[in-house]
């Protein structure tokens, strides 16, 4: 299982997934530093998020998860096309 990754959304206004794997603990997502634009993540519960419905993170800023569960579930969209997050699994 990957410990850290990135994910970067191609197209801004389109959501994709963090990424495919399991993770049954805490999980830190940041803005990466490089973004010129809000990032939004989490999940409105028809499997989709926006700058409306998300949290919306500037470059740098962090947010953590008590448990991710599946990447796959966890969203991600930009403002700005090629920007997103990095993560990193906080316990194994």
């Amino acid at each position: 299982m990957a410990i850290s990754g990135q994910k970067t959304v191609a197209t801004a206004g389109s959501t994709e997934a963090l990424g495919s794997e399991i993770v049954n603990g805490p999980l830190m997502v940041k803005a990466l530093d490089t973004n010129t634009g809000i990032v939004a993540i989490g999940n409105d519960g028809s499997g989709d998020v926006s700058l409306s419905s998300g949290m919306r993170l500037a470059a740098g800023d962090p947010v953590v998860f008590n448990f991710a569960g599946n990447l796959a579930s966890i969203l991600v969209d930009a403002a700005v096309n090629g920007e997103g997050v990095a993560w990193l699994v906080l316990d194994m």
